[in-house]
């Protein structure tokens, strides 16, 4: 039996919103671009590591409500191209709001969308500093790769006369179960996935450059492109 159902007072008091299925839309969004790594000193004289992010101008491509689509989500482009890089479909989407072609289209879910129309832009400024986003990008690939890097595994000796250095080893038995595990940790595809790293401060915004500065690592190669979104488990 479901706990909620027993005490749903209580539940409700100690589990935050995203596990009471309320908090499943954002208020803010941007597509940006990842532009590289470096580093900033806090009043107190720390180092903080922080990722240089170009994160719009981003311009409204579709407008959809609640009482048309169902939810409420904005289609935004970000980076423009020329309109030969634009199939024949897309073209005629993008006419639409009148700003041009876009390398890349992405839709958000929002709370309410009544404050942005087709062709308005969104800018880095929508967020401030000290707000916490969620950056959702695709890790660099590193091709196919052994236990040692791809898991991390120790290896045998390096010592004259051992036969076993970066070998996975056995991966199952013979007789029962005849069969390897699925999960098993073995040689592969390393990297190339998308990977979302949560709970990011941000912490300096340059509207000029439409650039944000957020602290630690997002997971993109140097101009890739990246999502940036509210965060769901503050």
């Amino acid at each position: 039996m479901n706990e909620e159902m027993i005490f749903p007072d209580i539940v409700s008091s100690f589990l935050p919103e995203k596990y009471m299925g309320i908090k499943d839309v954002m208020k803010k969004g941007l597509i940006g671009k990842k532009l590289g790594m470096t580093q900033i000193f806090w009043n107190d004289g720390s180092v903080i590591p922080v990722t240089a992010i170009k994160a719009g101008p981003c311009v409204v491509i579709q407008k959809k409500t609640r009482e048309v689509d169902g939810y409420d989500a904005l289609q935004l482009g970000f980076d423009q191209v020329k309109e030969k890089m634009v199939n024949k479909p897309l073209k005629g989407h993008y006419k639409e709001a009148g700003k041009g072609f876009f390398r890349v289209l992405r839709e958000f879910k929002f709370e309410s969308t009544g404050d942005h129309e087709v062709g308005s832009e969104l800018k880095a400024d929508i967020f401030k500093v000290g707000d916490y986003v969620d950056v959702v990008g695709t890790t660099r690939g590193r091709g196919f790769a052994g236990v040692v890097k791809r898991h991390g595994f120790r290896g045998g000796k390096a010592s004259h006369g051992s036969m076993f250095h970066r070998a996975p080893g056995s991966i199952g038995s013979s007789a029962w179960p005849s069969r390897v595990f699925k999960g098993k940790r073995l040689p592969g595809h390393m990297g190339n996935r998308r990977q979302t790293v949560q709970n990011l401060m941000v912490v300096g915004i340059k509207p000029e450059q439409n650039m944000i500065l957020v602290k630690g690592p997002v997971a993109s190669s140097r101009n890739g492109i990246v999502l940036i979104k509210d965060a769901i488990k503050i």
